[in-house]
């Protein structure tokens, strides 16, 4: 290990010179308080900044043990780590100066959602920060004054404001209790029998669909109908108040512009963990919660969606279904099998998304085209049955088909933003109006038929690069010379995830065997992630937010070259 001073002269000897020059610095340097690593130096001004560490003793950074003694509190400390840091930097660091990224300091930055990240590591003995500077240059010559006030200027100032005495203690410990409690929330919804919670209280409404921020104007705070009412009793809040939403088939309805899509939407992300303030800090769901919606023109590789699309004309079997660009219904049906194969729990429908005609078939198109000449099963004659058979529970927004009335175990109607039960109301519409279209759905809701991936259909090669995959925001992966687009798997909240997903399929081919099922395959890619997210990469990055196995099989559901083959139906069928 060099000291400090080591750097300080070798930036003195380069200053001036070609930009590669900058190689000689990439080492581990002692700074007392703490130690730096700077692991990657780029290659020019233009390209992506160099990758740096430092490492900070705890009896320097000194937080105590009681904010990374569980796994919740682990995560939210390092997340608020990452916050402060990208905070300080925008306080101490002067920004860009020069060519290219020139002068920047930057981390990872945390959105309204709390993820493990790779940007920081918290053990009993060390504080451990990712980031990236711009190495300075006019033109392609080394800027060494401005590079020597980056190292031993702003970057103590900043190392220096993330350790614990520098920290607002109140809101570091209101962080920490707030992502404890959701998770010990979530984990108590199945011995509840429900699927998701919203708390009273709770802000739902965003500022817009680009902006995740809470609304803050004529926002009407969420309040539980007395019915639907729960009491829970949290570790560190104490007892809070919520609407449950049960197991089963629940329908929101509604009119227009009254909140139903709002409060999907909010279910749909109380999968994830929320920041204080964010107004959804105990809207939680079942972590095997997944959104489903039609999704023209995607490819589908050996799906059985039988349950939903029967044999199609010219004896087509649908049992082990493919096409290269699907329809609305297809692609709906495929999305619901996919999800399912790999153990999802609840789905969360949108009508506005949705093909009409997978939703369902009404009376009087039944008259006229007979089921014999109609292969789609609409889902209102399969979501009861898919709860009883495989105890896959369904939150629905419907605002155009009372016939859902007659299989549904509860149904909210939104007025104003405010929730209403009307399950018996509805109920009782149901026995009134009795419904003249005749169930489809045959006596259970089919099998579910797991596939086994075939390795040699990832190819993540580019040119003469073994392995090219980089995420273009976070709806697109670029995997070697094929893009995976990812802008309808809606439960995707950061690039950052994005880019270890793409890094997570490449990963997983080391366990495709031609036995492993696509379900075990992501199974134990997400255990060995679980257990160390920086296992997806050869070399230190700070880039990386944890991920579901429902959003990296979606995405190698839409690798257009995957090749699987059927293993068997799921041990779960009736």
């Amino acid at each position: 290990m060099k000291s400090a001073q080591d750097l300080g002269r070798e930036l003195q000897r380069i200053a001036g010179r070609g930009y590669k020059a900058y190689r000689s610095i990439q080492g581990v340097y002692d700074f007392a308080r703490y130690v730096l690593l700077i692991d990657y130096v780029q290659g020019d001004p233009f390209a992506s900044p160099s990758r740096i560490r430092v490492r900070i003793p705890q009896h320097v950074a000194q937080f105590p043990d009681n904010t990374f003694n569980t796994k919740s509190r682990e995560v939210a400390l390092r997340d608020y780590v990452t916050r402060a840091f990208y905070s300080a930097s925008k306080k101490f660091c002067r920004g860009r100066r020069g060519t290219g990224k020139s002068g920047i300091i930057s981390i990872d930055r945390p959105g309204q959602e709390v993820l493990e990240r790779t940007s920081a590591f918290i053990t009993p003995d060390y504080v451990e920060i990712r980031f990236v500077m711009g190495l300075p240059a006019f033109g392609r010559r080394i800027a060494g004054t401005h590079c020597h006030a980056m190292f031993f200027e702003e970057l103590p100032r900043i190392v220096e404001s993330v350790q614990f005495g520098a920290l607002d203690r109140e809101r570091l410990y209101e962080h920490l209790s707030t992502v404890e409690d959701a998770d010990f929330l979530r984990d108590t919804l199945s011995c509840m029998g429900l699927v998701g919670f919203v708390a009273d209280g709770s802000v739902l409404p965003r500022v817009s669909g680009v902006d995740p921020r809470p609304l803050t104007e004529k926002v009407v705070p969420f309040r539980s109908p007395d019915s639907l009412r729960r009491e829970v009793d949290l570790p560190n809040k104490g007892i809070i108040t919520g609407m449950g939403v049960p197991e089963g088939v629940t329908l929101v309805v509604g009119g227009g512009y009254h909140g139903k899509s709002t409060l999907l939407n909010a279910i749909e992300l109380g999968v994830y963990d929320h920041i204080p303030g964010d107004g959804r800090e105990f809207v939680v769901s079942n972590f095997d919660t997944v959104k489903i919606r039609a999704e023209d023109g995607r490819r589908i590789e050996k799906v059985d969606i039988s349950p939903f699309i029967g044999d199609l004309p010219f004896g087509q079997s649908t049992k082990c279904f493919s096409t290269e660009n699907a329809s609305g219904s297809t692609s709906q049906a495929a999305n619901i099998m996919e999800a399912l194969e790999v153990g999802a729990e609840v789905l969360i429908i949108d009508e506005d998304t949705s093909a009409t005609n997978f939703m369902i078939r009404d009376h009087r198109m039944q008259e006229l085209v007979s089921k014999d000449k109609e292969p789609i099963t609409p889902f209102i004659d399969k979501v009861g049955q898919l709860h009883e058979d495989y105890g896959v529970s369904t939150v629905l927004v419907i605002g155009g088909s009372g016939d859902y009335f007659d299989v549904a175990d509860t149904v909210i109607c939104m007025v104003e933003y405010v929730p209403q039960d009307v399950t018996d109301k509805a109920h009782e519409i149901a026995e009134r109006f009795e419904a003249e279209r005749i169930s489809e759905g045959g006596q259970r809701f089919g099998d579910i038929t797991e596939r086994i991936p075939v390795k040699e259909s990832f190819d993540a090669s580019k040119g003469k690069r073994q392995v090219k995959i980089s995420a273009r925001g976070i709806d697109t992966i670029l995997f070697g010379i094929h893009e995976i687009d990812l802008q309808d798997v809606e439960q995707l909240v950061d690039v950052s995830q994005t880019r270890a997903i793409g890094d997570a399929i490449y990963y997983a081919t080391r366990y495709m065997d031609g036995e492993r099922t696509l379900r075990d395959t992501v199974d134990v890619v997400c255990e060995d992630v679980r257990k160390n997210l920086d296992i997806l990469s050869p070399v230190a990055v700070g880039n990386y937010a944890a991920f579901r196995r429902f959003e990296l099989v979606a995405a190698i559901n839409r690798l257009r070259t995957l090749r699987t083959a059927q293993s068997r139906c799921n041990e779960r069928k009736s």
